[in-house]
């Protein structure tokens, strides 16, 4: 959609709103009502990724600890207390007061069945993944504790606790022997400060506040959350009152509207970063250009980050240099920089001997305008750009055939502001690596073997250092996060950039 598109659509929802009046429901019967336009299908974010359900989750769950958006410190949840044994034998402190939402106390049993289930294959979790790399078993050694058993040295594990393993009850997911992914999918019982009342997938989904709730209550009694996959419909909806909070708004809209008196606009950080992936290793191509250092620091030097920030992404967005966030914890920024050079790039293109371009697919999933803007860049230093925009699906799919010679990617790192969020999913062992070093791989793996944060501190900058210099990425920028809410909702933004509507208020 174009930006003049966008301005007419955002005039369309200010007149359409004027007509009705203003009729904010929310603050008179304490209902949070909230937009979403992804689907929501499944509300166990023991088996879901996206930024929705980790919202969700907030909502409706409860981790061992939780980490602070301001400081990033570990602070206490489920768990009250952690206390390494040796290098490998954890042992997790439980609160006995926490409670599910069917009004049963959470054990030290359903603690160890929740990441013993995790752990083995046959459960098939998306958080899998999170705890095979440092879990070997858990289990309970006292009525308030749990022993978690790591399979080697792992400093970064209650962090892991702390962003990933949502508790269920013992039994859940395989009772009498038959097992049942989808147990909590609809039903969810958990430990969260809401509780679900209802929910019709794709449709709308009702919870309200768990007064059993261990920590603190959330202002609001009720919040639900709609389906609306069109950005206009959920814009209308906001003016005339139906809906008092939605995010992901494009830049243009959200200044738009939110200079009526009837929705305001708020702005704030991001940690999801876009950037270029490039096959420097040639899986699809052995002797493709990409595989030249030169052709990849000639991309770098192709882009304008700094008016894709500006101008399409807004906000507080900025462009980096860097293959992660600068908020996250060992994210150097002394790394080589590619400045914005046409002509640098048009010499390395010769050098490498493509003083004529090449041609390039590029795919992309999302943010088509950015996508657009960077093969124009790439364009016009000669590199023939064959755009390939598609579903999400369709690209994880061709990337794990290493069918994908280039592709602009998104990453928000779970909002965790930490580098490890980042580096071991796309430079370690995974099909999002297209690096092929393996020096990188293993450098980047050792930062998770020590608890010294100075010594990650220095493996960080070498693994960045390297990315930068062989250019096997072409960073791009970080995103701004926009949300359009009802002038009556007090709705606080964290610098993670993960909205926390447990955290919203009437004024």
């Amino acid at each position: 959609m174009n930006f003049r598109l966008r301005a007419l659509g955002a005039a369309s929802a200010i007149a359409l709103a004027l007509s009705f009046g203003p009729a904010h429901a929310g603050k008179n019967d304490d209902t949070l009502r909230a937009a979403m336009a992804e689907e929501i299908l499944n509300l166990d974010y023991n088996y879901t990724t996206k930024r929705e359900y980790i919202i969700l989750a907030q909502l409706t769950d409860a981790t061992l600890f939780t980490i602070d958006p301001v400081s990033q410190e570990v602070q206490p949840s489920i768990a009250t207390a952690y206390d390494f044994v040796d290098d490998t034998t954890l042992d997790v402190t439980l609160r006995e007061d926490v409670k599910f939402h069917d009004g049963s106390t959470l054990t030290a049993e359903d603690v160890a069945y929740s990441y013993n289930w995790i752990k083995s294959p046959e459960s098939e979790s998306n958080a899998t993944g999170v705890v095979s790399r440092w879990l070997e078993n858990a289990e309970v050694v006292a009525p308030n504790k749990v022993r978690f058993h790591l399979a080697s040295v792992y400093p970064l594990v209650i962090r892991d606790m702390a962003n990933r393993i949502m508790i269920r009850k013992a039994g859940t997911y395989d009772a009498n022997g038959t097992i049942n992914r989808d147990a909590m999918a609809s039903d969810l019982i958990a430990t969260g400060p809401y509780k679900v009342t209802s929910f019709e997938p794709g449709t709308e989904l009702v919870l309200e506040r768990f007064e059993d709730y261990f920590g603190d209550k959330p202002a609001i009694q009720k919040i639900i959350v709609r389906n609306i996959p069109d950005v206009g419909t959920q814009q209308a909806e906001l003016m005339s009152g139906g809906v008092d909070w939605m995010f992901k708004v494009p830049l243009d809209l959200a200044e738009s509207l939110g200079k009526t008196p009837m929705a305001s606009h708020l702005s704030g950080a991001d940690l999801r970063v876009g950037f270029i992936v490039l096959d420097a290793h040639g899986y699809t191509d052995p002797e493709g250009p990409l595989t030249d250092v030169r052709v990849r620091q000639a991309i770098n030097h192709a882009l304008n980050t700094e008016e894709m920030a500006k101008y399409l992404i807004g906000g507080s967005a900025e462009a980096i240099h860097t293959a992660c966030h600068p908020a996250q914890f060992g994210c150097d920024q002394s790394v080589t920089a590619y400045p914005y050079d046409p002509e640098k790039a048009k010499a390395l293109l010769a050098e490498a001997g493509f003083a004529d371009g090449f041609p390039l697919e590029l795919w992309a999933y999302r943010d088509k305008a950015a996508a657009e803007a960077v093969a124009a860049d790439l364009t016009a230093v000669g590199i023939k750009v064959d755009l390939r925009y598609v579903k999400l699906e369709s690209l994880n799919q061709a990337r794990a055939a290493r069918d994908i010679p280039a592709y602009f990617g998104t990453w928000g790192s779970g909002g965790t502001a930490d580098t490890a969020a980042i580096a071991r999913i796309h430079f370690s062992d995974s099909d999002r690596n297209m690096s092929g070093d393996a020096d990188l791989e293993a450098l980047v793996l050792s930062a998770e073997q020590t608890a010294d944060q100075e010594k990650r501190k220095e493996i960080y900058s070498e693994a960045l250092g390297k990315i930068a210099d062989e250019a096997y990425w072409a960073p791009l920028f970080t995103y701004s996060a926009n949300y359009l809410v009802s002038p009556d909702l007090d709705f606080p933004l964290d610098p993670d950039g993960l909205p926390r509507l447990q955290h919203a208020s009437w004024k």
